[in-house]
Order: C-alpha cells, then sequence, then structure tokens
C-alpha cells in the first residue's frame, strides 16, 4: 500500500466577511419574497441593494478607519434582515401547513448561518480577535467545507482527502477528513481500514514523510506490516523501517507513485474541485471520481 493526502476544494469562491454577509441578506430576501408570494405573509423591505452597497464600501476603502465603518453599516443592514426572517418564521409555522413549515425550516437554517457570520466578523473585525479556522464559516451555501492550509502558505477552501493505492494503481480506500488532521495521526487508522475491509494488513507500506513518527512505525510492526517506509527518516533507522536498506529505497520510489495518481484524478476526473451541492454531495462526487478511475485502470489490465 502507498498513501498520501490531498485536498479536494468545494465550490465557492475565496471567502471575505463582507462578501458573506452581503449574500446571507441576498439569500434571505430571495426567500422572504418567496414565502410572501406562496404563503401570503408579510412581505417585509428587501435590503439586498443596501447590503450590496455597503459591502462595496468595504471592498473599497482606502484604511482602516472607513473600512470598520463601512463593515458597521453592512452589519447593521443584515441584522436587519435577519429580523425580517425570524418574524417570517414566526409567521409561516402559524400557516398551519407543511409546505409553510418546510420553508419556515429553510430561512431558520439561513438565520443560524447568517448569525455565524455576524458573530464571526464582530469578533475580527469589531474586536480584532484571531477566530480559529475551526470556528469559520466561508460559505452558506456549502457551510461544511474546510479550511486547509498546506505548508504554511496555501489556503483551500474544501476537505482533505485519504488515498490509498496499491501496486495496480486501483485506488484501495479513501476517507474524506473532519478538518485538517496531522497526517501523523492518520497512520494507524489507515492500516487498520484496509484490515477491516480485505481482511489483512498489507506486507508492506509506504507513507509521505508527514506520517512518519516512532509511535507510528511501531504501531505499523505490531499490526502486522513487514516492511515501512517514510519518505524522510525523521530520526528513524532504515533498518527498523525495512529489512534493508533496498528494500527501503523500493518502497520510498515507489510511494511517489501514488503523487502520480493524484495528479491523474485532479487532471482526468475532477478531483480538483467538487461541482456536486452538499457534505454529502460532496462525498459522493469524491466516491465517483475515484471508482471511474478505478473502472478505466481495470479495463486497460484487462486490454
Amino acid at each position: 500500500m502507498r498513501t498520501d493526502g490531498t485536498v479536494t476544494e468545494t465550490p465557492i469562491h475565496a471567502p471575505t466577511d463582507s462578501s458573506l454577509l452581503w449574500n446571507g441578506v441576498r439569500v434571505l430576501s430571495r426567500l422572504l419574497a418567496g414565502a410572501s408570494k406562496d404563503f401570503g405573509v408579510r412581505l417585509f423591505p428587501n435590503r439586498t441593494r443596501s447590503a450590496k452597497r455597503r459591502a462595496l464600501e468595504v471592498l473599497n476603502a482606502k484604511n482602516k478607519r472607513k473600512r470598520t465603518k463601512a463593515y458597521r453599516a453592512l452589519l447593521k443592514v443584515t441584522r436587519e434582515a435577519v429580523g425580517y426572517a425570524e418574524a417570517t418564521v414566526t409567521q409561516l409555522e402559524g400557516c398551519g401547513d407543511i409546505m409553510a413549515d418546510l420553508a419556515a425550516v429553510e430561512i431558520g437554517r439561513y438565520v443560524a448561518l447568517v448569525e455565524q457570520v455576524i458573530d464571526q466578523t464582530e469578533r475580527r473585525v469589531l474586536h480584532g480577535e484571531v477566530v480559529p479556522a475551526n470556528e469559520k464559516l466561508v460559505s452558506i451555501f456549502e457551510p461544511h467545507t474546510d479550511i486547509i492550509v498546506k505548508d504554511r502558505r496555501d489556503t483551500h477552501y474544501g476537505h482533505k482527502l485519504t488515498l490509498t493505492a496499491g501496486s495496480s494503481a486501483l485506488i484501495l480506500d479513501w476517507v474524506v477528513e473532519e478538518g485538517n488532521p496531522a497526517d501523523s495521526t492518520l497512520v494507524t487508522r489507515t492500516i487498520e481500514r484496509l484490515k477491516e475491509i480485505y481482511g489483512r494488513v498489507p506486507r508492506q507500506a509506504a507513507f509521505d514523510g508527514g506520517y512518519a513518527s516512532r509511535q507510528n512505525l511501531e504501531d505499523a510492526k505490531t499490526l502486522g506490516v513487514q516492511d515501512v517506509a517514510f519518505s524522510k527518516k525523521r530520526g528513524l533507522e532504515v533498518l527498523d523501517m525495512a529489512r534493508s536498506q533496498w528494500v527501503y529505497k523500493r518502497l520510498r520510489n515507489f510511494r511517489a507513485g501514488v503523487e502520480a495518481w493524484i495528479s491523474f484524478l485532479k487532471r482526468c476526473f475532477g478531483l480538483e474541485r467538487c461541482t456536486w451541492r452538499g457534505k454529502e454531495g460532496f462525498a459522493r462526487y469524491v466516491g465517483a471520481s475515484i471508482v471511474a478511475a478505478n473502472l478505466l485502470t481495470l479495463a486497460r489490465h484487462l486490454a
């Protein structure tokens, strides 16, 4: 087996607090207009244009003082839209219509998301607080999106994937991770998943350098893996990992092949960016891409 990680992005643009607030007002206004048309509830003022103007003021602000002032105005407009939405939810719940109840649930879901954006904007912009990545909402349309920072310089918005391939180039297992777990925490789980799926552990395993640690090496050996190779030794002795220097080099070179396979998945099967909506849609998209690639590999072997 050879294992490596990558990131697949969700279908969102790079987020800013001002764009999230504007999107929240725009969506709430659209839903309130639909509720008024379908169920005859009170039609509240549409604050979309006002929110857009305030968002543009934030974008074009020349200094921090003007930007903060524009943010305060945008937050005020957003709170007004949230208040209108909450009043509409109350009216819909009193209609006694199941479709009105469903509309109320949808509006309530967006209200909760917009309130989260308001909270993180106030903390970051007005109070100067550093909001942790796991507490940030980066899209009201794809709220499951994680913030993934790679190599301390590249920021991606999507989900981290852990892919495990075999010598046949087939992807044997994949996991859509929650958040951005360290690679060093995934070795034991990866081997145990293969044992659960295929009934036995691999005889040899190759990992990227980020997976290397003395504890991971010992755990892999305890599970029954004979030879383990990390692309970076990180203080580990070669003979502790593999039977010989030759075996270690072969496994290290073998691991590099999974990077080419990840590139193939992204270039030819759309794994660079998911185009399906929702968290479940994301998982199905990843699975469909990998299964399609595996079927192509099988067909090539048969040919």
